[in-house]
């Protein structure tokens, strides 16, 4: 009996091993082609709008401007929609004093529009973890498929996970809440506190990423967070403190036919304003550009192309040889903000399946302040 169902068991994981990497396949090989067969810098299809252009046999629910984003409502999850993601940034200082940078991604993905539970459940999630210091990084990606409860979301109480990674709160919003991650060689406890407003994007968080073509995403932003806790890299813990900034963001086709990537900011002023700034790369037409400026008392400003100035000073060649601008002169004339920005480690290259620069940022000139980069589709 014991030899039967020992039996039975390993058939069972072996077909269950069969399944997940036919499912993860297609996600694994646009990894591995656009890593390592197309040039850097190839312009056409790449990495990230190879995944976020929505396919036209697909049928998902659209981004409509008469819907907008409600709170809490919308702190759950969306399968309706093809594509939702969390990103949570974080600037802390440790006890040993040295600073330390957190960026935490859970993305969810839908290979069809099926609603269908169990081992035939079209969602795919994907979560990344890097904590960096001056001296080293450190990172690592899971990933998993819905409807067998590997990976998922509650809204009450909320809950997200992948494996033993977790985000959870005692209620049905995100804050105060506790992320927790453990991998072999590193791990973090972070218990985080809205200090200030959310703040929707857009008009009502509506936001367009295309100035022609009906390409747009709901999302709202978290800027104004409190947090402490505990990391613990390569077997020693320290224990930090600081302040952290969340981005939720759902849709269909979250990028347009011919739109390459993006390039994306998020600061923490001195003054306690919070600004980001988002530009929409395009094949042989001009970035699409729009960004969010905020206040703790809840005054909030939408931004178009014609209030942001922002250029990049120069390229830099990476070790895998992609080239991407680094540094970057931001102005926002009528609010009086002049930023010339600077990355705080080079090595910040993310070969996930979903490849991307992003890292820990400063600026400096009509304000001090820190932040976070993403550049995608390079």
């Amino acid at each position: 009996m014991f030899l039967r169902n020992g039996s039975t068991k390993l058939r069972h994981r072996f077909l269950s091993s069969l399944l997940l990497i036919g499912f993860f396949g297609i996600f694994l090989s646009v990894w591995g082609y656009y890593s390592y067969f197309v040039d850097p810098g190839e312009k056409g299809v790449n990495e990230v709008n190879s995944v976020l252009v929505s396919e036209h046999f697909n049928v998902f629910e659209p981004v409509l401007p008469d819907r907008g984003v409600s709170l809490p409502r919308d702190f759950k999850f969306h399968p309706e929609f093809q594509h939702e993601w969390w990103h949570y940034f974080a600037s802390l200082k440790g006890d040993d004093g040295k600073e330390y940078s957190v960026q935490w991604s859970f993305f969810r993905i839908a290979t069809d529009e099926r609603e269908t539970p169990g081992w035939q459940s079209p969602q795919v999630y994907i979560s990344n973890v890097v904590i960096s210091s001056k001296s080293k990084v450190w990172k690592e990606q899971r990933m998993a498929r819905g409807g067998i409860g590997q990976a998922g979301m509650t809204s009450r109480p909320f809950r997200i996970w992948i494996d033993n990674w977790n985000w959870r709160s005692l209620g049905n919003t995100p804050f105060p809440g506790r992320l927790q991650v453990q991998t072999d060689t590193f791990g973090l406890q972070l218990d985080t506190v809205a200090k200030g407003p959310y703040v929707l994007n857009g008009d009502n968080g509506y936001q367009k990423k295309h100035d022609l073509l009906p390409v747009a995403s709901y999302n709202f932003n978290a800027p104004f967070l409190s947090l402490s806790g505990v990391l613990n890299l390569d077997g020693v813990a320290k224990e930090v403190e600081g302040t952290a900034w969340v981005h939720k963001e759902w849709g269909s086709g979250l990028l347009g036919v011919g739109q390459q990537g993006w390039d994306w900011f998020v600061f923490n002023f001195d003054d306690g304003t919070a600004l980001s700034i988002s530009r929409y790369r395009h094949n042989q037409q001009l970035p699409y550009v729009f960004g969010t400026l905020a206040t703790r008392s809840g005054k909030v400003y939408q931004l178009t192309e014609s209030d942001i100035s922002i250029q990049p000073l120069q390229n830099t060649t990476l070790m895998n040889g992609r080239r991407m601008p680094l540094q970057w002169i931001i102005n926002v004339p009528e609010h009086d903000i002049n930023l010339t920005t600077r990355i705080i480690r080079r090595d910040m290259w993310l070969p996930f399946v979903i490849p991307y620069w992003e890292g820990p940022i400063r600026a400096s000139g009509s304000h001090e302040a820190t932040g976070f980069m993403q550049l995608t589709g390079y």
